[in-house]
């Protein structure tokens, strides 16, 4: 996958299917096999590792789904981008920033999420 946008909206529409076996070919055409998620409270590597934060995800978070919040802001093989987990009546439960890192083909090598604001200095 070539370009960074369509990899990050993979990546999301990999978070937000519900099904283990659905999400798989999106966690695949997304990251390489060895990449690692970092969120404060979840952790995964490789394609069963971060399917497995998902399957966390949508047990807490019944129904909810995220979205892009911002474009992709790029340099070099550094990514960052806004987001947002609705829920089902419209309500963000939760917003961050993601930061990540791209493997030479393209794909995701590393994500470390952020929540919320920044604090302030």
């Amino acid at each position: 996958m070539s370009d960074i946008t369509e990899t990050v909206d993979t990546y999301l529409s990999a978070w937000n299917e519900p099904d283990a076996a659905k999400r798989a070919p999106l966690i695949e055409k997304a990251w390489v096999a060895d990449g690692v998620l970092q969120d404060p409270p979840l952790d995964g590597t490789g394609y069963d590792g971060i399917s497995a934060a998902a399957d966390a995800l949508h047990t807490h978070y019944a129904g909810h789904q995220f979205r892009r919040t911002s474009a992709v802001d790029t340099h070099h093989d550094m990514f960052r981008f806004g987001w947002e987990l609705v829920g089902p009546d419209g309500t963000v439960a939760i917003a961050g920033l993601d930061v990540g890192q791209l493997a030479d083909d393209g794909r995701l090598q590393r994500i470390t999420g952020f929540f919320g604001d920044l604090p302030a200095a």
